[in-house]
């Protein structure tokens, strides 16, 4: 008759890794098992990527049974084959048993599982199955069967007071061992400051409690300092439940133009072992994908990067059996030119890299710039002041070929899965880029109008010029030799650019300058800066020529201003050369283009000044694809004339 054991589902509230080493603390002997003799390996193998440790023992057990059915087995110890199946990456081990002695005459097959728990990662489950198949024992079957099957349960007892016992009085003694193994040497104060910020986590903390690795990651950033790091980490606990990054990864669909359009990927590992994430951003068209998906899309694509990075990590812990909690990113700057420096462009750069700073600190372990243009310095002083200092002392910048020398790429990656666009022979997914299609792209409206966003305002503003009725934007300027920068898409008709000056400041535009016509309400007209008696020469001037801006156009561009005062940028309805620089809308233009919708012209703008000590010597290439970035420069420091410059992409 077959005797069959099933234990209930124990849990342990501990990680899967400190339950093994708890595990691990019987081998070969231990004096709190008393029935568990001894054991030895007699094989061991590992697979390929270091993810599945197999090992096999033999056992020796000893029994408690009647001095006289020992003399008549002839043993004093029963010997048992353990095989042991530990997946490092599932994060399970499966113990598998069979009994060696006797086994022609019984068959005792036991097996027992260690998993995550379902709902809790953190937790760890073991359950336990047995079977007893007596066969023949010299005529003591159903004696030696009750005796097998109580000293079955005693043992399993016996293992459960032991894993207890390991569990509760040792786990800090345990958590050097477990702290060296999967987050790397700590001093005693460090370890300390862990323990106690985990703690508190648990006693205050009603979300859910963040990894050792993790909280390990915020004390980093603040040096250990307890109280700053705490502070750090619960702002940015708050901020991952108030927009449910911890299920990002699971409920997040990237748009298919990301996967087309968006030159970045994972890739293998470098020597070190950290994940390693490749990103061609001299391939990739930021503006395109600004204006196609938004800055939300954009960063939320950055945040499932990193997300995806700190699993990555956990899974190379496990892998390569030491403790791996940051990645190594490569960053491709082939192609970059002044189109990568548009500023709005650089502006959602800026503000996504603040977002992360601020929630994955020490994540980045190494940060490998490769082919670095000369405009790369510009781009460094625009972005560095927000990236943390020791942060900034992880970055290798190699100019032209020098990353495939001495001291380059191989130092740090292996050549077998070098990408096959850096001259290695490893084939990568990561997309090429390319130009976003401008049929792509979303209205200012759409922009705005998102939902959820991770940031609060928007980037563009959108305007409706008609004809004899132009779109006016005041911008004042208190320091001679700042620069107004521009950029927009005549996404409607025909438009006329001007850029205008005035020592005196505009008066307010009426709120109904059409009341006396009987028109309460006309939000589709635009508001008029420029004063109807103002003459063009005396009290205002052009400080630009005139640009023509056809439907489906972009214009980037700046403005060196040489004088303090009063900018004025207008947007006219095209329509006849006839129409003058200086013409004021009457009343009867503005009703007449109400009532032809082919009157109407559509933009989408974004404007920014900067001061003249931002601007010079750094805060270049403002355009974002012209070549004339030196004169740029050379008029910063002229205060004897203006410069201004605009490109159209077609």
């Amino acid at each position: 008759m077959v005797q069959e054991y099933q234990s209930p589902v124990r849990v342990y509230k501990h990680p899967f890794e400190l339950i093994m080493a708890a595990y691990h603390r019987r081998f070969p002997k231990c004096p709190l098992i008393p029935v568990f003799v001894d054991s030895e390996i007699f094989s061991e193998s590992q697979s390929k990527d270091g993810s599945t440790l197999v090992t096999e023992r033999r056992c020796v057990i000893d029994i408690d049974a009647p001095r006289l059915l020992k003399r008549i087995a002839g043993v004093d110890y029963l010997y048992f084959i353990q095989k042991n199946t530990l997946n490092r990456r599932d994060r399970t081990l499966r113990i598998e048993v069979h009994n060696e002695t006797f086994s022609s005459r019984v068959i005792v097959r036991e097996c027992c599982n260690y998993t995550v728990h379902p709902e809790n990662e953190d937790w760890t489950c073991f359950e336990q199955t047995a079977s007893l198949d007596m066969k023949s024992f010299f005529g003591f079957e159903s004696t030696a069967e009750k005796i097998a099957m109580k000293q079955y349960a005693s043992s399993i007892k016996k293992v459960c007071i032991f894993e207890l016992y390991l569990h509760i009085h040792c786990v800090y003694k345990l958590d050097a061992d477990y702290i060296r193994r999967y987050l790397g040497d700590l001093t005693p104060l460090q370890e300390s400051c862990l323990i106690r910020l985990r703690q508190w986590l648990q006693e205050n903390h009603k979300g859910k409690i963040p990894k050792d690795q993790h909280v390990l990651r915020f004390l980093r950033a603040r040096d250990f300092n307890l109280d700053k790091a705490r502070e750090f980490l619960c702002q940015s606990l708050t901020w991952r439940k108030q927009h449910q990054v911890d299920f990002l990864l699971d409920t997040w669909e990237r748009p298919q133009l990301l996967q087309d359009y968006y030159t970045g990927g994972w890739h293998h590992h470098d020597r070190d072992g950290r994940p390693l994430y490749i990103l061609r951003l001299g391939q990739m068209d930021t503006k395109g994908l600004v204006r196609a998906l938004g800055e939300e899309v954009l960063l939320r694509q950055v945040l499932s990067i990193n997300e995806e990075g700190l699993r990555r990590c956990e899974e190379n812990t496990r892998v390569f059996g030491r403790p791996i909690s940051c990645w190594t990113c490569l960053v491709d700057l082939e192609g970059l030119n002044m189109r990568h420096l548009w500023r709005p462009g650089v502006k959602a750069l800026l503000r996504i890299i603040e977002v992360v700073e601020a929630n994955y600190p020490e994540t980045l372990g190494r940060l490998l710039i490769l082919r670095a243009p000369r405009v790369f310095p510009v781009l460094w002083t625009l972005i560095s002041p927000l990236i943390d200092e020791n942060t900034r002392k992880k970055f290798l910048v190699y100019a032209g070929n020098d990353y495939q020398g001495p001291g380059g790429l191989v130092d740090y990656i292996d050549k077998q899965i070098l990408p096959d666009f850096l001259g290695g022979d490893c084939m990568s997914d990561i997309p090429e880029g390319g130009m976003v299609p401008k049929s792509l792209y979303r209205t200012a409206e759409e922009l705005e109008s998102e939902e959820n966003r991770l940031l609060t305002d928007s980037i563009y503003k959108s305007a409706s010029i008609f004809k004899g009725a132009p779109y006016e934007l005041l911008i004042e300027i208190t320091e001679a030799s700042s620069v107004i920068t521009w950029d927009f898409d005549v996404s409607k008709g025909d438009v006329i650019f001007n850029i205008y000056h005035s020592k005196r400041a505009p008066q307010p535009p009426k709120k109904d300058t059409l009341g006396a016509h009987g028109i309460t309400s006309l939000g589709a007209v635009n508001a008029q800066v420029i004063d109807r008696s103002w003459l063009l020469g005396k009290d205002y001037s052009m400080v630009e020529k005139a640009l023509t801006c056809r439907e489906g156009e972009s214009v980037q561009g700046s403005h060196v201003t040489r004088w303090p005062g009063f900018y004025i940028l207008q947007w006219r309805f095209h329509s006849s050369p006839a129409c003058s620089a200086s013409s004021l809308p009457r009343v009867d233009d503005v009703l007449a283009s109400l009532q032809v919708s082919s009157h109407k012209c559509k933009i989408m703008y974004y404007t920014e000044v900067l001061a003249s000590h931002d601007f010079r010597g750094s805060m270049t290439s403002l355009e974002s694809s012209h070549s004339g970035f030196s004169q740029l420069s050379a008029a910063t420091t002229s205060s004897s004339q203006s410069h201004a410059s605009s490109t159209i992409s077609r």
